[in-house]
């Protein structure tokens, strides 16, 4: 290492020794046809354009850039969104457009502005829901400056090493759509009972469907009657002449053919199998965990219940204990967009107690039906074909409703099959659960691995020095007497005292 901590032929500068960014606006009517990048545009971390749109479709004024400089997203510098396009076009003023310097290869600020020094840096500033950072509060960041040849052997290091971990990372993310396309495969071969036909063919003399239906509805009856006796009890008053008459059926299944049906299965419908169907709440929720906990709909993640993030009721909330969940209680969530429309889990019991939004459906079924397997119907390919054929659209979002709920038709296997069917397609997923988290235990090493090549570049461990090279200080003095030459004279008149630039609670640290 040289006197000043880097290696030889390296030198401390800030962002502003060596680069000043351009704001050359632009209308957007001006350049109809250039293409146009928005911060949603630029992947996050990655530094990968995910697309364009053609600047003529946009009207607010945009920042004009040229092929190789790196623009920089200044808006939730969390994000950590970096791009060097290879194109001329416009982007949002939420950028910050870095164009070419003689001293810095534009790869090599590409890759410093996107390691996460810079970024736990930039995200330090600010605070907010919209936190942004400007050049003032950046131009004073610490950069070291290797001989430009240097940088230009560093670039090359960290996009080699970087293409190993891209390859890599590619493979994980094909396991991870196959292990999705897996889990849609076991939940429809589960529902359409392929996945236990060998069981059907080892266990031919278990009650049929048909059979256990009728059981279902002959107690849906007797307890709808046992409870109009009571209230009629409470009330001091002998039951009605043909009070049995008011009980109202349920919903029947549709004219759809049995024959595709596996033997010993029938057809029902939730209206059917249900002891009730009932919306969650609306009321006002906390983050006081002394409340009752509250599940949302960001809670069905996958088919199962993500307990992480909760919301809280007052444990003294006038819907209780009605709104309270019991285990097996099956949660639908009933509005958001279509892709979400429909998604479905069971509470197993945690947390308790437990409570529910109104965006939800809480469906309490039959004994005699597993809520699990209805829960597989629901978001398996038929549950999904299900939703998209009667979902109603209302202000851009996807609907569907108790009343339409109620009146699903499904698949009915036998109670034990039902039972074979949960234990079978639990085994099957909980082995893709543990690839899946493989998956995602690689994926973050490779993402530590990427910003510890990118420590080693910026500390001139990447590659070996070259005694040859020009020093980096002869670039910066060549910026400095280019700017000197460049400088406009001063006005004269009333001195200002200059303002200022505005830092936040993050200090500027050197790899």
């Amino acid at each position: 290492m040289s006197k000043n901590g880097l290696p030889p032929g390296w030198e401390r500068a800030t962002l502003e020794d060596v680069t000043v960014p351009k704001r050359s606006v632009a209308k957007p009517a001006d350049f109809p046809s250039l293409p146009y990048v928005g911060m949603e545009h630029v992947e996050s971390e990655t530094m990968r354009l995910l697309g364009t749109v053609p600047a003529g479709t946009l009207r607010s004024n945009a920042l004009r850039f040229s092929p190789g400089d790196v623009l920089y997203g200044r808006l939730r510098p969390y994000l950590n969104k970096v791009l060097q396009p290879t194109f001329e076009g416009l982007c949002s003023a939420e950028f910050i457009v870095f164009p070419e310097s003689h001293a810095l290869d534009p790869n090599y600020l590409r890759y410093f502005l996107n390691s996460w020094r810079f970024k736990r840096f930039a995200s330090g500033l600010n605070a907010g829901d919209r936190p942004r950072v400007d050049w003032n509060q950046l131009k004073s960041h610490p950069l070291p400056i290797p001989p430009l040849l240097e940088q230009r052997r560093i670039v090359a290091a960290i996009e080699e090493q970087f293409a190993r971990l891209d390859a890599g990372v590619a493979a994980l993310e094909r396991t991870r759509i196959n292990l999705k396309r897996y889990r849609a495969s076991v939940l429809k071969a589960a529902v359409e009972g392929r996945l236990t036909e060998r069981w059907r063919e080892e266990h031919p003399d278990v009650e049929d469907a048909k059979t256990l239906l009728q059981r279902i509805l002959e107690e849906r009856r007797a307890r709808w009657e046992e409870d109009q006796l009571a209230r009629y009890d409470a009330k001091g008053q002998n039951p009605p002449k043909n009070w049995r008459s008011k009980y109202k059926e349920p919903v029947a299944p549709d004219s759809r053919d049995l024959s595709v049906l596996p033997e010993g299965w029938t057809q029902a419908t939730v209206s059917q199998l249900n002891r009730f169907v009932r919306y969650g709440s609306s009321a006002k929720t906390s983050n006081d965990p002394s409340g009752v906990p509250f599940l949302r709909m960001g809670n069905i993640i996958e088919g199962s219940l993500d307990t992480k993030k909760l919301k809280y009721l007052p444990v003294d909330h006038s819907e209780f204990p009605e709104l309270l969940l019991k285990v097996g209680d099956l949660l639908f969530n009933r509005t958001n967009s279509a892709e979400l429309v429909g998604k479905s889990a069971v509470y197993k019991g945690t947390p308790d107690p437990c409570s529910y939004a109104s965006y939800l459906i809480g469906v309490r079924l039959a004994d005699k039906c597993l809520s699990d397997y209805v829960s597989y119907f629901l978001n398996s390919s038929h549950g999904r074909a299900w939703v998209a054929s009667i979902v109603s659209q209302q202000v851009g979002q996807a609907n569907v409703n108790g009343t339409k709920l109620q009146a699903l038709t499904l698949p009915l296997p036998p109670l034990a099959e039902q039972e074979e069917i949960v234990a079978e397609v639990e085994r099957r997923l909980s082995v893709a659960e543990g690839v899946e988290a493989q998956v995602q235990a690689g994926l973050k090493r490779a993402a530590r691995l990427r910003q510890a090549i990118l420590k080693r570049a910026f500390e001139g461990r990447l590659v070996p020095q070259d005694p040859a090279d020009e020093p980096a200080e002869a670039l910066l003095e060549r910026i400095r007497a280019e700017r000197a030459a460049n400088a406009k004279p001063k006005r004269k008149g009333r001195s200002r005292t200059p303002r200022p630039a505005r830092t936040g609670g993050a200090q500027p640290e050197l790899f």
